[in-house]
C-alpha cells in the first residue's frame, strides 16, 4: 500500500501532458478577422497559405477537399479555390444578404445558407450554373440578415443539421426543407454530426454532445478548464481518437483585454476533459490569428463525400 505523501504526489502528476508543439497535428486553419486568410499547417510548419486581396469580409467557414481545392464561406460570397490560387468558382450574394457556410456535394455541386429576408438554403451546381435546390429558412428578424447563421452541416442520412443562431436552436432538415429535429441552443454557432449519430453543438453555453433523444452524453463549459482563458466560442471538432477541439475566436472588431492577440486560439481535451494540446501562435513562421474553423488532416478524409437527399 502506498504511503500517504507517495499517494498524494501521484494524485498531483497530471494524466496527459500539455502540448503546446504545431507539430501536434496537421490542420487546415481560418478565422473570421480583418485579413481573409487561410493556412494549411503540417509537421509544424505553414506549408500554403492564401490572403485573399479583395479583403472584404470574414471567412466563417473553410473545408479543403480531397483534391486539394478549397471551399470557404466569406461572408459576402462563397469561392472555389485551387491549390495553385485560382479562383474555380464563386457566388456573390445580392446586397443585404451574406453567407457564412457551405458545404461540398462531391466536387460539382455546393450548397450554402444565405442570410437575408428571406434566409435561404440552396444547392447550386457549379458546373452548369444551376440551381439544383433551394427552400427558404425561418430567423428571428429577417431584416437583421448578419447574426442569422454561421454552421451547416449534412449527415450521413443526407439531412441538414443547421445552427439558427438567432432563434437559438439546433434543427435538422430533409431535403424538402422539412424539419425533423431539433434542439435548444442559446446563440448556436457551430453543428457536427458525429460517427456514432449524436450532434455536437458549439453555442453560449458551451460544447455538448446531444443523442437523438435530447440527452446530453457529453459537455464541457469554460469553468470546467479555469486554467485556460476562452474569449469567444465558435467551432467544435471530435478528432477520431475520441477528443475534443474547441476553438476560442479572438474578436478583432472590439479592442479590449479581452480581445487581444496571443490569445488561445483552440484547446483538444479528452473525453474526461484533460487538456492535451493548446494552440497558441501568433507570431511569425505562423501567424494563424483568429481561430473559427480548423479541418484536421491527420486521417485521410472525403469532405466532398456527402449527399442531400437524391442530390449526390
Amino acid at each position: 500500500m502506498l504511503k500517504p505523501v507517495l499517494a498524494a504526489l501521484l494524485l498531483a502528476i497530471p494524466a496527459f501532458a500539455q502540448s503546446t508543439s504545431l507539430t501536434a497535428h496537421d490542420f487546415v486553419f481560418s478565422g473570421e478577422s480583418h485579413d481573409r486568410r487561410i493556412f494549411v499547417v503540417r509537421h509544424g510548419q505553414v506549408v500554403w497559405s492564401y490572403d485573399d486581396p479583395t479583403g472584404k469580409g470574414e471567412i466563417s467557414d473553410c473545408v479543403m477537399l480531397s483534391n486539394g481545392n478549397f471551399l470557404f464561406a466569406h461572408q459576402f460570397g462563397v469561392t472555389l479555390l485551387s491549390p495553385d490560387k485560382k479562383v474555380l468558382w464563386s457566388y456573390d450574394p445580392p446586397p443585404n444578404h451574406e453567407v457564412h457556410t457551405a458545404v461540398p456535394i462531391g466536387t460539382d455541386r455546393v450548397l450554402y445558407i444565405q442570410n437575408g429576408d428571406p434566409a435561404l438554403v440552396r444547392v447550386v451546381n457549379i458546373v452548369t450554373g444551376a440551381i439544383e435546390k433551394e427552400f427558404p429558412l425561418p430567423t428571428k428578424q429577417p431584416v437583421s440578415v448578419h447574426g442569422q447563421f454561421r454552421h451547416a452541416r449534412l449527415t450521413p442520412a443526407g439531412t441538414l443539421l443547421v445552427a439558427h443562431m438567432d432563434l437559438g436552436k439546433v434543427v435538422e432538415y430533409d431535403a424538402s426543407g422539412k424539419e425533423l429535429w431539433s434542439f435548444p441552443a442559446p446563440g448556436a454557432w457551430g453543428v457536427e454530426p458525429l460517427a456514432n449519430g449524436n450532434i455536437l453543438i458549439t453555442d453560449r453555453q458551451g460544447v455538448r454532445e446531444i443523442t437523438r433523444r435530447g440527452d446530453t452524453a457529453w459537455s464541457w463549459k469554460p469553468a470546467d478548464t479555469p486554467t485556460q482563458h476562452f474569449v469567444n466560442l465558435q467551432n467544435a471538432t471530435r478528432l477520431p481518437n475520441g477528443n475534443t477541439v474547441i476553438n476560442s475566436w479572438t474578436n478583432e472588431w472590439t479592442k479590449d483585454d479581452n480581445n487581444r492577440a496571443g490569445q488561445m486560439q483552440a484547446i483538444e481535451l479528452t473525453p474526461d476533459k484533460q487538456v492535451v494540446w493548446v494552440l497558441q501562435s501568433w507570431a511569425p513562421p505562423a501567424a494563424l490569428g483568429p481561430a473559427t474553423t480548423i479541418q484536421f488532416l491527420d486521417q485521410p478524409a472525403t469532405p466532398e463525400a456527402t449527399h442531400f437527399g437524391d442530390i449526390h
